[in-house]
């Protein structure tokens, strides 16, 4: 998959994707134990195209390089790759792209007796109160993290 750069911003850089050309990948046709150990089976019988496993809607997804560790606790960790849908109607505990008086920020939507917050997933930034003085838009939900395993 062959990522075009859109935007560059403090907190996320955003990119499109070319889908264009399917990549079939082998896939293992059983489940792999995260467990006590299954006997192994030499077999790769299935095909994984990640275009068509992450992207419901093509020309509503974007990919967001994450800055920042304010959403450590979700699992979503500096350097991680979002797959941002912007077709989605945003709801009460999704993980959003939003747009908050000039910057991008990725937060948890809560919505909460005394208004709308944006929530961090790290105990070391503080919530987001969205004001109706605010410059606010949610740019779109959160489906995938994508990082790399330590």
């Amino acid at each position: 998959m062959r990522l075009t750069r859109i935007c560059n911003t403090p907190r996320l850089d955003f990119y499109a994707a070319d889908l264009s050309l399917e990549l079939e990948l082998p896939m293992a046709s059983t489940s792999i134990s995260a467990g006590f150990p299954s006997p192994a089976e030499d077999h790769l019988e299935l095909k994984l195209d990640l275009n068509k496993a992450l992207v419901r809607h093509p020309n509503a997804t974007f990919y967001g390089r994450v800055k920042g560790t304010s959403m450590i606790d979700a699992g979503i960790e500096e350097g991680d790759i979002l797959v941002i849908d912007k077709s989605l109607e945003p709801k009460d505990g999704d993980i959003a792209v939003c747009f908050v008086d000039g910057e991008f920020t990725v937060k948890r939507i809560s919505n909460g007796d005394d208004g709308l917050y944006l929530m961090p997933a790290n105990e070391e930034f503080k919530p987001i109160r969205i004001s109706e003085e605010s410059d606010f838009l949610v740019w779109g939900i959160v489906t995938y993290v994508i990082h790399k395993a330590r």
